[in-house]
């Protein structure tokens, strides 16, 4: 699993001499950036590498907060025609991006949201809360009912309960959740390059395919692009690993 990442940093860090006469699995003869500097200066990745984590983050946040109050009405408060509801989150889960992409389009266009970061944020909100919520369902719908009798009798109003009662007793998979719809918002390709056209509001997965579509890259630079697309998503995923882990295996073990 880790060759094509090791692969990757060689040639990332070779020129295109070294490249064209080692071929792209031998190790580099130097530390050269000039290919990472390169990609950074043409595409301005600061800006693409912000713009990515604001928007994934983003989502990240607002996905894991309406999947709970949609869980919590479905699973808890136990809505009419909820196995009607689920079904229906079940399959917008199967719907290709293909299929929405025009009508989302359109619809950005209409409201003066197309070619905005917030019109992104928007849509991967609404698409990552739907699995977001049918889980939160399945897990909501066993909770204790005795627990939740005790804070009425208390005098906690549905409020209180939710964030003092349900939230605290399912933060693990909320972490698990946030971390999932980070790292797949961040991989996202096709919506974020129909809706963000200029490059300043670009991400860095569109950065890198309209570089490579425009043949503006070497072997060495796409390289070089491809690490610089995938350290941000490594730290995260290390910083959050033992809250992955922890989320995964609660309630494992009664």
């Amino acid at each position: 699993m880790l060759i094509p990442f090791v692969v990757v940093v060689f040639n990332a860090l070779k020129t295109p001499e070294e490249y064209t006469e080692d071929g792209p699995l031998a190790p580099p003869g130097g530390l050269h950036f000039d290919s990472i500097t390169d990609f950074w200066e043409r595409v301005g990745f600061g800006q693409v590498l912000l713009n990515s984590a604001l928007i994934s983050g983003s989502v990240a946040i607002l996905a894991v907060l309406l999947s709970v109050f949609n869980a919590y009405a479905l699973g808890i408060g136990r809505v009419k025609g909820r196995m009607w509801v689920l079904a229906l989150l079940l399959l917008a889960n199967t719907l290709p991006q293909e299929a929405l992409v025009y009508p989302l389009y359109y619809l950005a266009k209409q409201v003066d949201l197309y070619d905005t970061r917030i019109a992104v944020i928007i849509v991967f909100t609404v698409i990552q809360s739907a699995f977001g919520t049918y889980l939160l369902s399945s897990v909501l719908g066993t909770f204790p009912k005795p627990l939740l009798e005790a804070a009425r009798i208390d005098g906690a109003n549905r409020w209180q309960i939710l964030w003092r009662i349900v939230v605290p007793s399912v933060r693990p998979t909320l972490s698990v959740l946030m971390v999932f719809f980070f790292i797949w918002t961040w991989n996202e390709f096709l919506i974020p390059l129909v809706f963000l056209v200029s490059q300043d509001n670009q991400t860095v997965s569109v950065a890198l395919g309209v570089l490579q579509g425009q043949r503006m890259m070497d072997a060495t630079m796409s390289s070089a692009a491809s690490l610089l697309g995938l350290i941000p998503t490594v730290v995260f995923f290390l910083i959050f690993q033992r809250t992955l882990a922890r989320g995964l295996t609660a309630g494992a073990i009664k």
